[in-house]
């Protein structure tokens, strides 16, 4: 099942099935997803957290983080996509467009089995930062 919703960041397609979403984008399937939950307690059964990087994480709004098991994570705090994230362990995202490309309405709702609107509605904007965690360093990537 491929939702399409506004995420924290930007429109954006989540799944719990990473074969659905590549197949969707027409996308390599050997690239990996961002994994979002809604709590610590979630990202704490995914991934380790290095202890230098702790504070970092759990301040860090719109940011994702990719981690030595080579997971890319990120807590999602704003209400309305934390709300619906809630009902899942954890859920694959990907931003709605083609591969490489910009955002396509007409794309976006194809692909999708289920639209989810909320107050906000739907809207591109920037992406998420990603930052790469070491047990010592950081480094950004975008």
């Amino acid at each position: 099942m491929i939702y399409l919703t506004q995420t924290d960041t930007t429109v954006g397609f989540v799944s719990t099935n990473p074969k659905l979403l590549s197949d969707a984008k027409k996308r390599d399937s050997n690239q990996p997803f961002l994994i979002c939950v809604d709590s610590y307690l979630k990202l704490k059964q995914l991934t380790r957290i290095p202890k230098m990087h702790k504070k970092r994480v759990r301040r860090a709004r719109k940011t994702s983080f990719l981690c030595s098991n080579k997971k890319a994570i990120r807590v999602v705090k704003e209400p309305n996509h934390a709300r619906f994230l809630k009902q899942f362990n954890f859920l694959y995202s990907t931003s709605a467009n083609k591969n490489k490309k910009q955002y396509d309405y007409a794309f976006a709702y194809s692909k999708a089995n289920i639209i989810i609107v909320d107050e906000r509605g739907l809207y591109e904007v920037s992406a998420s930062n990603i930052f790469k965690l070491g047990k010592k360093n950081i480094h950004k990537l975008r």
